[in-house]
């Protein structure tokens, strides 16, 4: 599948994502070319994310933080003035201070990605090693082209929250409808897809993908056996 094409505009969460993408790129002082190459990707490709031209899928934005050693919440946008799609209204329950631990549905911070995936933070601060995530996986939508997987460090939990959503962990597969859910090593190639005829909306938690939470790599157990 093509990447899906969008306008190059400033205010476009796509520009501003790039913008994030590029700015850490040249402050590592690495060319576009040398970023390319370790992705294995083309020169052509990584300069359309960066100029928000194209939207990167989830295997190809998980490679680019994993090699730049940056946080997703870096690249969360949240408004209109830095790179957000929607203005909220302020909640009518919305007490002074909450910004801490309260995350407003209306205010999300969101990332869009190739294919119709998208992406809303759902806790209200960053936290570098945790992503807590509503994904939503529009018709034909999947974490990446072609077939292939992704891997990185840390561990997912997700339950399907309405459609259906097909996750390839290895060489198994697995379709989950409302109320299913599902937890795996996110070293284990594993590939997401909507199926059927209505968009999958879930809720992921991954942790551990930058490797300084211990949580990520205990036994399924919690070694109560040992």
């Amino acid at each position: 599948m093509e990447p899906v094409r969008v306008e190059e505009q400033a205010g476009s969460p796509d520009a501003a994502i790039g913008t994030r993408l590029r700015e850490e790129r040249e402050r590592q002082g690495l060319s576009l070319r040398k970023l390319a190459g370790r992705l294995d990707i083309s020169p052509s490709a990584l300069s359309q994310i960066e100029t928000g031209r194209s939207r990167p899928s989830v295997s190809t934005l998980y490679a680019i933080v994993s090699e730049l050693g940056i946080s997703f919440d870096e690249l969360f946008a949240r408004s209109p003035a830095d790179g957000g799609a929607r203005t909220p209204a302020r909640h009518p329950r919305t007490v002074f201070g909450e910004e801490q631990i309260v995350q407003r549905a209306d205010d999300r911070p969101l990332i869009e990605l190739e294919s119709g995936v998208r992406w809303e933070r759902l806790n209200p601060t960053g936290e570098r090693d945790v992503d807590f995530l509503e994904v939503v996986y529009d018709v034909g939508g999947a974490s990446s082209r072609g077939g292939t997987f992704v891997h990185h460090a840390g561990r997912e939990y997700g339950v399907v929250t309405s459609g259906a959503l097909k996750v390839t962990v290895g060489y198994e597969e697995y379709e989950l409808g409302p109320g299913d859910s599902i937890c795996f090593d996110s070293a284990v190639p594993h590939r997401l897809e909507s199926i059927g005829e209505e968009p999958a909306r879930a809720i992921w938690l991954v942790i551990g993908r930058a490797g300084s939470d211990a949580r990520a790599t205990w036994p399924p157990d919690g070694g109560a056996s040992s």
